[in-house]
């Protein structure tokens, strides 16, 4: 999405009042981004609860953090990280087996085979957190390698070789469950 110089500004305004202190201005930025906040917790945790806790976090982490975001500019990279830092904590935290709400797969995945789906989203399960990450970002959220490449902090190359890498174990990993068929 391409946003004017004018929305640009605004977000910008919008954003440089929240870290002053202006309660309207940070719920404004929070109800455009909650959707998306739950989306990446979800990506993770595939359970509908776990989400929402994870998304009331980062809400509350966001509300006592946001005086110290230098670069108005950075918001959304600013909160999504700190999505995925909360959701990959809680996953360490919990160490438990992650189950999949079959409504949001339905719901996601509407033009796909249900069962290529579900071992789609087995295979995730099973990838190491960093590949994961890049996985949901980039196929998940839509974001460009760059726009990934800035919300984790690493070089563009970085990204990349670690897409590339995620999807090679995948593509090994799906070819393996159809042998096991």
């Amino acid at each position: 999405m391409i946003l004017s110089c004018k929305e640009v500004i605004t977000l910008v305004d919008i954003v440089q009042k929240a870290i002053k202190g202006d309660k309207e201005s940070f719920s404004i930025l929070i109800q455009e981004r909650k959707e998306q906040i739950y989306k990446i917790a979800y990506s993770y945790v595939n359970n509908v609860e776990d989400a929402l806790d994870i998304v009331q976090d980062v809400i509350y982490k966001a509300l006592i953090s946001i005086k110290d975001l230098k670069k108005p500019e950075y918001f959304n990279t600013w909160i999504i990280r700190i999505t995925i830092n909360y959701s990959i904590n809680h996953l360490r935290k919990h160490k438990k087996v992650v189950y999949m709400d079959e409504s949001y797969i339905k719901d996601t995945y509407t033009n796909c085979n249900n069962e290529e789906v579900i071992d789609l989203k087995r295979e995730l399960e099973k990838l190491d957190v960093k590949y994961k990450t890049v996985i949901i970002l980039k196929y998940f959220e839509d974001m460009t390698l760059s726009e990934i490449a800035e919300v984790l902090d690493l070089p563009i190359s970085t990204v990349k070789t670690q897409l590339y890498r995620a999807l090679e174990k995948l593509k090994i990993s799906l070819k393996e469950v159809d042998l096991d068929e």
